[in-house]
């Protein structure tokens, strides 16, 4: 994994020296994404990557293949070699060579949820990029639960759990150890639940969902029909969003593991409101927004 090294590049350009063609697409595509306006965790903003590495290898002209790998900022891995000399020997990280990761609750900026109390008119009331703190419990289930109850309604089946104003996070929490509640518990990729989504609203008395990135147009659809909403939880921070969990039981599905139904009693959750009750997404009126500003990139308003 070659390291960040895109301000040498950009130093090496402004010298005049000459650069060589992967050299110059690595440029030309970090100001191009980044033009984009996608930003952190696809809210918009003026950095949506902080490097690109182009590796070109001889092939027949006519073939032009392209393969893309994205990597995540948050990149964790370790190298080394094994020469079959013994067991590779790493050295254990230093904590110290991390800053302290504080946080608290911002309670003027942020308004406290009750999920015990939760009503659909208050979820329909919420608006596009409104902070949350959520407080009580709620549920989880991901791609293993949600294709089992889908099943299960089709042979009217009674479900294990009564989702009725219920909001569900999308995650496959890890066994605790020690004195924890629960292991790291951050948001799943929603998308892969945009096909469950109307199920869900529709037959099971859901009212809103957590979880991770943008959702796509079906999910939406089916948000606005119902007059419901997603929330986005922070990406990236599986240890610090489990600091927000204060129990944790499963109440479905065991046999799934750590893809079981959860009950979790959250306390000051935070979470972004990123898909509102009228089908705004803040995941393409972020990134528009951004665009404008950037100014690199044709928009329409």
């Amino acid at each position: 994994m070659a390291p960040v090294d895109i301000h040498e590049l950009k130093a090496k350009a402004a010298s005049g020296a000459k650069l060589t063609r992967p050299e110059e697409l690595r440029l030309e595509l970090m100001e191009k994404i980044n033009a984009l306006g996608v930003g952190a965790q696809g809210l918009g903003g003026l950095t949506t990557v902080l490097d690109v590495k182009v590796l070109d290898y001889p092939c027949h002209a006519a073939n032009l293949p392209v393969a893309l790998v994205p990597n995540c900022a948050a990149t964790r891995h370790c190298h080394f070699h094994l020469d079959g000399s013994g067991p590779a020997k790493l050295d254990v990280p230093k904590l110290e060579d991390w800053p302290a990761v504080t946080w608290t609750p911002d309670l003027k900026a942020a308004t406290q949820v009750n999920l015990n109390t939760l009503t659909k008119d208050e979820v329909a009331a919420w608006k596009p990029g409104q902070k949350l703190l959520l407080n009580g419990k709620m549920l989880t289930g991901r791609d293993a639960a949600h294709k089992r109850i889908a099943d299960m309604l089709a042979k009217g089946e009674k479900l294990p759990v009564d989702f009725t104003n219920r909001v569900i996070y999308y995650v496959g929490p890890v066994d605790p150890v020690r004195d924890e509640v629960v292991g790291p518990a951050g948001p799943t990729t929603a998308t892969r639940m945009d096909k469950f989504t109307r199920m869900m609203l529709e037959k099971t008395g859901l009212i809103s969902m957590v979880g991770k990135s943008e959702r796509g147009p079906v999910a939406i659809a089916a948000i606005k029909d119902n007059k419901s909403a997603y929330l986005m939880a922070v990406g990236g921070a599986a240890y610090l969003v489990a600091k927000a969990i204060k129990s944790a039981k499963v109440v479905g599905f065991a046999d799934l593991g750590m893809e079981a139904i959860y009950e979790f009693d959250v306390e000051n959750m935070p979470v972004t409101v990123a898909v509102d009750s009228s089908g705004t997404s803040v995941h393409e009126t972020g990134p528009k927004e951004w665009q404008i500003k950037i100014g690199k990139i044709p928009v329409k308003a």
